[in-house]
């Protein structure tokens, strides 16, 4: 009697389970099948952490990802140079050191760091780090620099972009592309507001300063109504940017982010700046090294080949894990192409993007074999660049499901867990705004958004924070508005629970 109860409850239970399994099909199935999403193309996959499917729709296919490849770009860095990496810049000198004065150069030689000048409480400040760099010269004997302040950016090669970007995002803050030696993201913010309707916006620059540079403002004060669509568009094949595109009339004053291609260059600047505002004499001005090897200042004039010069000490930038958690809840594209940018810098010697991609490949399929998944998954992925920018970055709900298990199985899956955020944090600030903070405390996912592309994915958790599930909705070619696209969304995620 007792193995014949024993046998009914195990079958109900079955039975209950498979019928929230086939609630939540159907609930994935409804909502694909009404607009906006009917019209769309939706991509679903649920798995629990064994791997067995929960839910899918158009899960084999590959799709837009936008800034879900943070997940892959984190992860995989993680778990190849370690949650406590750092990135380091070099303090050096060309030249000889007599009675406490140089004779040569200074050198800030980038290895990276996306951190310096970052208004981050996570970063080190400006000064603090300009203190640390005095430092090092004074144990070296140098009080004073017959010489200039070079930006040393060479240790990445080839483009700051990736060339598939949009020309209209490489002026943006958050396209602003990646060098060896930054300073500030390479972002430059300037205050815009609206004139007269047909007049010039007016704009000013405000930090970081960029002396070398030719600016010239072709923007117009558009009609009431018609909105922001302020474009800076700049290059660091030469010192000229120019701001392009309207500003209404009613709109009201606000500050706007661009990019600056000379992120050595400034660096050097302002550390020529800080060395004469704290007594230091340097006699010559501040440089950096163009692509063919050649020392340029400000006039960008090149002059004598760059030298190797002698790196007496080094900063260190904060730990993977901290950038890596301020890369997915912000969702910031700067930190993601440099932490890609390294990868390939420490697997091939060399940064350009087709070594990240080779190395972010052979991390995945270490994370698969360990996890025991087979590598054909691997066929889900289409990875451009690091940050997600790229719309030929593709990602199949299958695979992100896959990665998302093999990581579940790394040594550095505590700090990538922690690294994404829950409802209410960054990104999804605005993401099930009236779930429970119990509720909300057991879902840690990434959102990744374009022009007509949502894509969320991410883990369960159990009330003990472990990992029961895993899941990826990704959607392409929605014609409304992101909001519209993230209430839906939102729902089926917390149906999750």
């Amino acid at each position: 009697m007792r193995i014949r109860w024993i046998g009914a409850l195990c079958a109900l239970m079955a039975c209950v389970t498979v019928q929230a399994q086939t609630t939540l099909q159907q609930k994935v199935d409804q909502a694909a099948g009404r607009e906006p999403l009917r019209s769309a193309l939706v991509g679903v996959m649920v798995q629990d952490m064994k791997g067995n499917v929960l839910a899918q729709r158009e899960a084999q296919r590959r799709m837009v990802s936008a800034s879900n490849m943070k997940l892959v770009t984190t992860g995989t860095a993680l778990h190849a140079l370690g949650d406590g990496f750092r990135f380091e810049t070099g303090i050096g000198y060309t030249g000889t050191v007599e009675d406490g004065t140089l004779h040569g150069d200074v050198y800030i030689v980038g290895g990276g760091d996306p951190t310096i000048g970052v208004v981050d409480t996570m970063a080190v400040k400006p000064d603090a780090l300009f203190w640390r760099w005095k430092s090092l010269l004074k144990q070296a004997g140098i009080s004073r620099i017959d010489g200039r302040i070079i930006g040393d950016g060479r240790a990445y090669e080839g483009h700051l972009e990736n060339t598939t970007w949009g020309y209209d995002d490489t002026g943006t803050y958050y396209g602003a592309g990646t060098s060896a030696l930054s300073f500030y993201e390479n972002a430059i913010d300037y205050s815009v507001s609206a004139a007269l309707e047909g007049e010039p916006v007016k704009v000013a620059q405000r930090y970081p300063d960029t002396p070398w540079m030719h600016f010239t403002n072709r923007s117009v004060t558009g009609p009431r109504g018609t909105g922001n669509s302020l474009y800076l568009y700049t290059t660091d094949l030469a010192p000229y940017s120019e701001l392009r595109g309207t500003f209404a009339a009613d709109r009201k004053p606000k500050m706007e982010h661009f990019a600056n291609k000379y992120g050595a260059l400034t660096c050097a600047y302002y550390f020529w700046q800080n060395l004469r505002s704290t007594g230091w004499d340097v006699s010559g001005g501040y440089a950096d090294i163009d692509r063919d090897g050649y020392v340029r200042g400000s006039d960008f004039v090149p002059m004598e080949k760059a030298g190797s010069p002698r790196v007496i000490g080094t900063s260190l930038s904060p730990v993977l894990s901290r950038i890596v958690r301020r890369t997915n809840v912000e969702s910031d594209n700067f930190y993601a192409e440099a932490i890609f940018r390294q990868m390939g810098e420490k697997a091939c010697g060399v940064a350009v993007y087709d070594s990240c991609r080779v190395a972010a490949r052979e991390v995945l399929e270490d994370l698969f074999a360990q996890a025991g998944i087979p590598t054909g998954m691997l066929d889900g992925i289409y990875q451009e660049d690091g940050s997600g920018l790229s719309r030929k970055n593709l990602l199949s709900p299958a695979f992100m499901t896959a990665y998302l298990r093999s990581m579940a199985r790394s040594k550095a899956f505590d700090a990538f867990l922690t690294s994404l955020p829950q409802p209410g944090e960054g990104t999804l600030a605005t993401v099930l705004p009236k779930l429970p903070a119990a509720q909300k405390a057991r879902l840690r996912f990434k959102s990744g958004s374009m022009d007509g592309v949502l894509c969320y994915s991410g883990y369960v958790l159990d009330t003990e924070g472990h990992p029961t599930h895993v899941f990826s909705i990704l959607v392409g070619g929605a014609a409304v508005k992101t909001s519209v696209l993230r209430d839906i969304l939102g729902g089926l995620i917390e149906t999750l629970l």
